[in-house]
C-alpha cells in the first residue's frame, strides 16, 4: 500500500486555446476539463492507473466535486471533513505547450483540524511501503506541518514505519529537510533544488548536469536518503550514496505539463515497490513524465501509455556527500 497525503487539494479545470494567450483580449477556449488535483492526489491518480494499492488521504467534504471526482475515477481515498469547500485551480494550455497555471490559496484549517488530520494519516500508514507528502499547505498550517507529519509516522511506527517521500516548495520544503524529519526521497524540480541549496538557478541545473548533482548531493547531507530531480525537458536527475543517474526521454510533443512531476514520482514509486534497480526506477519515472506532458490537462498515463525503453540512463560521477548532520 501506498499512501498519499494533499493538504491543499484542487479541483483543476484546464483550457484549451487555439492561438497564443493573448492578455486583455477575449479568445475562444476549444477544449476544456476537470480533474480532481492537487499533488498528492495526482500521485495517488497515476499509481492507481499503474495498478499499485494506493489511497489518498485529504480534507473536504463527501460531497465536494474534488472527492466525487475521485469516486468517479475509482481512486481510492480517505477524507477529513472540513466546514469550507476546497479550492479550485484553472490552467491554461497553448498550442506550444506553454502552461499557465493560477492557483487558489484554498480553505484555511483550524488546528484542530490539522491535528485530526495527521492523526489520519498516522492511521493510515499502518503497514504502507510508502507515504508521500506531497503539495503546497493550506493557509492555517505551520510551514513544518510536513516535517510534524513525519516525526508522527516514525514516532508511532519506529522501523515499520514506510519510507517517506516528499514533493513540496518555498517554506514547506525547507523545514522538511531540517532536523529528524529528512525524508527517505525528495522530488524537486530544478528550481526547488536552487532554492533548497543555494546553487544556480533553475535554468543553469536543467542545462548543467554536474551542477544540478552537486546540488542533489548537498542534501544528502541533511539527511536525505535520494534525490529525484526532475529536469524539464532536459530528463532527470537520481541521486543517492549509491550513486547518481540521469536518465532522458526522446523529444515528445508536449501538451500539458500539469501533473507530469507527480507522474514521475509515481512512476519512480511503481518500480520501487517492484523491486527494481535504482536506475530502473528513474528511468520510469522519467517515462511517466514524459507520458503524462504528452496529455491533455491533469491526465496521468497508465502503464502501457510509457516507453520506459525508449529512456536513455546515464551513470554519473559517484557522490560523496558529506556526513549526516546528528
Amino acid at each position: 500500500m501506498i499512501i498519499t497525503l494533499t493538504a491543499n487539494p484542487s479541483l483543476d479545470r484546464t483550457i484549451e486555446l487555439a492561438a497564443p494567450l493573448a492578455r486583455g483580449a477575449v479568445q475562444r477556449a476549444t477544449a476544456n476539463r476537470q480533474e480532481s488535483g492537487g499533488k498528492g492526489v495526482n500521485v495517488c491518480r497515476a499509481l492507481s492507473a499503474g495498478g499499485a494499492d494506493a489511497r489518498a488521504i485529504l480534507p473536504g467534504r463527501g460531497d465536494d466535486p474534488v472527492l466525487t471526482g475521485l469516486d468517479a475515477a475509482s481512486v481510492p481515498y480517505r477524507n477529513l471533513p472540513i466546514s469550507s469547500a476546497l479550492r479550485s485551480n484553472v490552467t491554461i494550455t497553448e498550442p506550444d505547450g506553454t502552461t499557465t497555471k493560477i492557483n487558489e490559496p484554498g480553505p484555511a484549517l483550524t488546528p484542530q483540524e490539522a491535528e485530526e488530520l495527521v492523526d489520519l494519516v498516522v492511521e493510515a500508514s499502518d503497514g504502507a511501503s510508502w507515504l508521500v507528502l506531497a503539495g503546497s499547505l493550506p493557509p492555517g498550517l505551520a510551514s513544518d506541518f510536513y516535517a510534524s507529519v513525519v516525526r508522527a509516522v516514525r514516532t508511532r511506527y519506529a522501523e515499520r514505519a514506510p519510507m517517506i517521500a516528499i514533493d513540496a516548495s518555498e517554506a514547506a520544503l525547507i523545514a522538511a529537510i531540517e532536523g529528524d524529519a529528512a525524508p527517505d526521497l525528495l522530488k524537486p524540480n530544478a528550481e526547488e533544488l536552487s532554492q533548497l541549496t543555494g546553487i544556480g538557478h533553475g535554468d543553469e541545473l536543467e542545462n548543467q548536469q554536474d551542477l544540478a548533482v552537486e546540488a542533489a548531493t548537498r542534501l544528502l547531507a541533511h539527511g536525505v536518503r535520494a534525490v529525484l530531480a526532475t529536469l524539464g525537458s532536459k530528463g532527470a536527475l537520481l541521486v543517492s550514496r549509491e550513486g547518481a543517474w540521469h536518465a532522458q526521454h526522446p523529444p515528445i510533443t508536449a501538451i500539458s505539463t500539469v501533473g507530469a512531476g507527480d507522474s514521475a514520482l509515481a512512476g519512480y514509486l511503481l518500480a520501487h515497490t517492484s523491486g527494481r534497480s535504482a536506475p530502473d526506477c528513474l528511468r520510469q519515472a522519467v517515462a511517466h513524465g514524459s507520458a503524462a506532458a504528452s496529455l491533455p490537462g491533469s491526465t496521468v498515463p497508465a502503464l502501457n501509455q510509457t516507453t520506459p525503453e525508449a529512456v536513455v540512463v546515464r551513470a554519473l560521477t559517484p557522490t560523496n556527500p558529506a556526513p549526516t548532520r546528528p
